[in-house]
């Protein structure tokens, strides 16, 4: 026993000097300025902090050990090294980031369906991050993407404000949304698919422009816009962002994550925007914005399995009761010609997922199930549609040698039905997919990409669709790059043009529709320069040229009392010139700035016209000062929108044919000094514009929206009487701007672990 209890006291004292603990700290900083709210985790353990508003952290009671550690911050890159903690010693760590926004080597995934750092992608991939999107904060992605160069987004109707988004000119429905690479594949994609994603949710936002059919099928004709969601374990346990306007408009974001068991981690979203206050500033009777209710839940599971095979599954439902009309309409007016208002109830689900194999090979399969129940009321019309969507895709990632491969195999299905004479009983359709690609490594500055893709559709047959770009680095902070690429879409007409169901246009369709076919040539040229004390510019230039046969043409001019569908007989071109510069400086200032320029032409019977609602020109603007000593940030946001051409309905109408150049701007100031919270006020559309603006009216016959003392004759023209002296009938598609004057906004941004 004597011997027995020495020894017990050695083990306890050992025990306790084991399990000593010990405190790591540091500062992360980047631009000589320290980071606030940088994640901090030592992987494989429960320990994560985050950074305080002078860029400091401190992890306490860590046990002596090697440790991974990795730091997160939003407009930064990821950083992880390895670290060793050692009791009784100075744990004090110091880290610098790099700013995403002045580098090209971010990862993009959009161009090829390749991880490839931007500098080193055959195929242009724009880069959006989350810091852009705080810059001018908005209840959806479609408004959010305003100040983008070569992006639009459109108004479509005065009523019910409809929009989607333009990408180089071409129309909504030319381009395809997916989140996280997975595929939102329906031609409301940019109408729904860019509403009720929460913004504290994205981590950024890759913008392909030009055809990628090839690889992503019907709808990326124009260009592909991925969302890409958070990584669930790299957020705070909690988020929220709220903002509400003086026109009364609330936008609530909030986010949570959990883990499900050892090996899932989820992340919950909810989105709910609400405007109720009928405003009527431009004495028309009828609501300048459409009232709305609207409530999105996202949410994202990642599983974490052996190997560090991923699996993850990306849910989201959508609800929205929108309206717009004259000032005194109701629900009970819903569906009359007594009080003339378009009453619109969305209710739209989508499921998303990717899983990849376990086997040696870099192998996994994506699919998305779609579907969308539309109910809307167009005065005294009624439209109900229902739209389903199942797609798979295997894809087979491989590299030989210099040769980077992939393989793919997809099936698209669709269920599709409304109330319209063109549907006269519920559609089916099904897209046999297969394609390939193969990215050629000549040296480390040359190389070339291939690609041909195979769709077969049970009602038009074959389609192939082909691929090729050339890359050129002549120095490793410069990339030349060319693309070639065909589209082909195959046309929903009621699911994506509004303008076929709004206003008193009769819808004429000529003959079985087509598919579109495009051939798209793009060059692009981006250089990174590094300016002595004055920080990091990136510089990119662009051209190209889009081809169309087949594509379907919407005649407003015929009869301006139809709108008159048919595949073109002859040709749509359009050409382009972009510019864009973005400069981050080592004191606090962040810019910028691009340009486009279009040069649209449609052919139709040998007769030239300019297509509607295609801008001659645009720009764009972000400019960012911090001053740090302060705890403000400034943000000053804008665009300009060249002249376009627009719907009218007769000779005698006496609205603009084309439209003057408008300006939206936006000015915000930031709060951070209070750890974990934003405060953030400021105004939007500054200059105080609307589409208004040198025309007399934008509705035409809004004090008879029913038509009922038009008269016609006998051809049935519209006949100009005293009452009616520019032979009008009611129609809302004269749409191209924000409607929406002058307003301030207020909100916080909090979140917490």
């Amino acid at each position: 026993m004597k011997i027995l209890i020495p020894i017990l006291l050695l083990l306890v004292f050992n025990f306790g000097y084991s399990q000593e603990k010990t405190s790591v700290s540091g500062y992360v900083w980047s631009e000589k300025k320290g980071i606030t709210d940088a994640r901090v985790f030592l992987i494989g353990t429960k320990y994560i902090t985050e950074t305080d508003s002078l860029g400091q952290f401190s992890i306490t009671n860590i046990a002596e050990g090697n440790y991974k550690i990795q730091i997160i911050a939003e407009g930064f890159q990821p950083l992880t090294k390895n670290i060793i903690v050692k009791i009784n010693a100075n744990n004090v760590l110091n880290f610098e980031l790099e700013s995403t926004e002045n580098q090209l080597d971010e990862v993009v995934v959009s161009g090829t369906l390749k991880p490839v750092k931007r500098l080193e992608n055959p195929v242009p991939v724009e880069i959006i991050s989350a810091a852009f999107l705080k810059q001018n904060p908005t209840s959806n992605v479609l408004d959010a993407l305003q100040n983008v160069n070569g992006l639009r987004p459109q108004n479509n109707c005065n009523v019910c404000n409809t929009g989607d988004i333009r990408i180089n000119g071409l129309d909504g429905p030319y381009t395809m949304v997916t989140i996280d690479g997975m595929p939102i594949v329906s031609a409301l994609g940019t109408v729904y698919g860019l509403s009720g994603i929460p913004n504290a949710m994205i981590d950024n936002i890759e913008v392909v422009k030009g055809a990628a059919s090839t690889l992503y099928g019907s709808e990326a004709v124009g260009g592909l816009i991925n969302i890409i969601t958070k990584k669930p374990f790299a957020v705070p346990l909690f988020t929220a962002d709220v903002f509400t306007t003086s026109w009364l408009e609330t936008n609530v974001d909030l986010g949570y994550k959990t883990n499900i068991g050892s090996k899932t981690t989820a992340l919950f979203g909810v989105n709910y925007f609400t405007y109720n206050n009928p405003i009527d500033n431009n004495n028309d009777n009828f609501t300048d914005v459409s009232l709305q209710n609207r409530a999105s839940f996202f949410s994202k599971i990642n599983i974490n399995r052996a190997y560090k095979k991923e699996l993850s599954l990306v849910s989201r439902y959508l609800y929205e009761d929108r309206w717009g009309g004259e000032m005194q309409w109701n629900k009970s007016f819903r569906g009359g010609d007594q009080v003339y208002g378009e009453s619109i109830y969305t209710s739209r689900y989508e499921f998303l997922g990717k899983y990849e194999l376990p086997v040696a090979e870099k192998m996994f399969f994506q699919f998305s199930v779609i579907g969308h129940d539309q109910n809307s009321v167009y005065g005294n019309s009624t439209f109900l549609a229902n739209q389903k969507i199942a797609f798979g895709q295997f894809i087979w990632d491989k590299n030989w040698n210099n040769h980077s491969v992939l393989f793919g195999t997809a099936l698209r299905y669709q269920f599709y039905n409304d109330n319209t004479p063109a549907t006269a009983s519920g559609n089916h359709s099904k897209i046999y997919s297969a394609f390939a690609q193969d990215e050629i490594t000549h040296n480390e500055k040359i190389s070339t990409l291939i690609g041909l893709r195979y769709d077969y559709n049970d009602n038009h047959g074959s389609i192939f669709t082909p691929r090729f770009a050339f890359k050129f680095k002549p120095t490793p902070t410069a990339i030349l790059r060319f693309n070639f690429g065909t589209g082909f879409r195959i046309v929903n007409l009621f699911t994506e043009d509004h303008q076929a169901l709004s206003g008193a246009r009769e819808v004429v369709i000529q003959s079985n529709l087509k598919p579109e076919t495009s051939y798209n040539l793009n060059l692009n040229y981006l250089k990174k320069f590094k300016l002595t004390n004055a920080g990091v510019v990136n510089l990119e230039l662009a051209s190209w040229y889009t081809y169309f046969t087949n594509r379907i043409f919407a005649n407003y001019d015929i009869n301006p009392n139809q709108i008159i569908y048919d595949n073109l007989n002859g040709n749509s071109t359009i050409f382009g010139l972009s510019a864009n510069a973005d400069w981050v400086s080592p004191f606090g200032l962040k810019a910028n700035l691009g340009t486009s320029y279009y040069d649209a032409m449609t052919t139709q019977d040998g007769v030239n016209l300019r297509p509607l609602f295609t801008e001659r020109y645009s720009i764009s603007w972000g400019f960012s000062y911090d001053i740090t000593n302060w705890f403000l940030s400034f943000d000053y946001t804008g665009n300009l929108t060249g002249p376009m051409r627009l719907p009218l309905l007769s000779e005698l109408d006496p609205r603009r044919e084309i439209s003057r150049p408008y300006s939206i701007q936006n000015i915000q100031m930031t709060f951070k000094k209070i750890h974990n919270l934003e405060l953030y006020t400021g105004i939007k559309n500054l200059l105080n514009w609307t589409p208004n603006r040198g025309n007399p009216f934008l509705i035409a016959r809004a004090n008879d929206p029913f038509d009922k003392n038009v008269q016609v004759n006998n051809s049935g023209a519209v006949i100009p009487t005293a009452d009616n002296p520019f032979a009008l009938t009611f129609d809302p598609t004269y749409a191209y701007g924000p409607n929406q004057e002058r307003r301030f906004f207020i909100g916080l941004r909090y979140h917490f672990d």
